[in-house]
């Protein structure tokens, strides 16, 4: 299996997820579903199975988060000396469409999820980024076209 990089931003989220799906979400599930036992015939008992999807779906986030933890390698952006861009990197763009600038951190799929300001490694415009320089131009196919954009600045903090 390959290494999930990370920042320590993103580990951080991730274990503190891990620990409410544990600690709480888990707990909160079990006393459901005794509740659901209560009352009577399993086989047509709605909150019951409503309870075990639920179980399924955290039981699952679960194991994939310890998984994603046990494999990561978190990159210290505070020490990445790089002229190119990397993970991690601060990256300001300018969208030639639209006319504006834009500013993302380039990290992992997790984190890229729950920040606008953050763009995934492995999405379409962080692989395009990937390897540039300041003053470079990045294309990115997407499904309405291409997007032409000119890298402004780079900086790891």
């Amino acid at each position: 299996m390959s290494d999930v990089l990370m920042t320590a931003v993103g580990k951080k989220m991730l274990e503190d997820e891990l620990h409410h799906l544990v600690r709480v979400e888990r707990e909160y599930i079990k006393q459901a579903i005794s509740d659901a036992r209560e009352l009577g015939d399993l086989k047509e008992n709605a909150e019951y199975h409503a309870a075990k999807e639920r179980q399924s779906i955290i039981e699952g986030r679960i194991m994939d988060v310890q998984g994603k933890i046990s494999r990561s390698r978190v990159i210290d952006t505070q020490i990445v000396q790089a002229q190119k861009i990397v993970f991690g990197a601060t990256v300001t763009i300018y969208d030639q469409q639209k006319e504006i600038t834009l500013t993302y951190q380039i990290v992992g799929e997790d984190e890229a999820m729950t920040d606008p300001k953050k763009v995934s490694y492995t999405s379409p415009l962080g692989k395009s980024l990937i390897g540039k320089e300041e003053g470079d131009e990045v294309t990115v196919k997407a499904p309405k076209g291409d997007l032409i954009y000119e890298v402004q600045a780079v900086k790891y903090i």
